[in-house]
């Protein structure tokens, strides 16, 4: 049997999947979360063997949830469950150590096949997250974000939303000069100048909310 986390901030999104999920034998729903910190708790304390993770949650969001999912759990497979589109932040996860990545809008065809294949410890990769990803490794223009390593990228987001250095450093336990590094490294990668050229690209590219 196949023990799913649901983590999702919308109760009707938890409800759909589980109808999605309820007419397979071999799946099991063994708890839902609606916040990155009950998701982060449960794994701590329950077994399970596949989360399904949203992005856009309060307090500890998604793509912090799945930094911290793979410290405290390094080969729990991590399925990303979201609205956003592929080229938006697909590639960066994936890079990020998630198994897999769906749109919301395609679960009903594409989630019992993504689940299978992530708990067998493959990588679920849809045909358009897979041409990202082919012109990613032949170096044919990305958004600019997709150039960002694991660190940087989760180090972007936090200056996009507005934070400061030293509140970046406090969150990753990493010391202001680190963080400074990172951060002039993220605006040569990204040719940008400032921190609000990095907001305003987050904003229009959806990657912050």
């Amino acid at each position: 049997m196949i023990r799913i986390l649901i983590a999702d901030d919308h109760a009707i999104v938890r409800a759909g999947l589980r109808q999605f999920i309820a007419d397979e034998p071999d799946l099991a729903i063994v708890g839902e979360a609606s916040t990155g910190e009950e998701a982060l708790a449960f794994v701590r304390s329950e077994p399970c063997d596949v989360v399904l993770l949203d992005i856009a949650m309060p307090g500890v969001n998604g793509v912090d949830a799945l930094g911290h999912l793979r410290r405290i759990k390094p080969d729990l497979p991590v399925l990303i469950l979201t609205g956003y589109p592929e080229d938006q932040y697909a590639v960066s996860l994936l890079r990020s150590g998630a198994s897999g990545f769906i749109r919301k809008e395609s679960a009903s065809e594409q989630l019992i096949d993504a689940i299978r294949t992530v708990v067998q410890g493959k990588k679920y990769i849809s045909p358009t997250l897979g041409e990202l990803l082919l012109k990613d490794l032949e170096g044919r223009d990305g958004p600019l974000h997709a150039s960002l390593s694991e660190r940087e990228f989760q180090i972007f987001r936090k200056l996009a939303s507005g934070q400061s250095v030293s509140r970046v450093a406090d969150d990753l336990f990493l010391s202001v000069k680190t963080v400074s590094t990172y951060r002039t490294r993220i605006l040569e990668k990204m040719n940008m100048r400032s921190n609000a050229d990095l907001t305003y690209y987050a904003i229009k590219n959806g990657l912050i909310d």
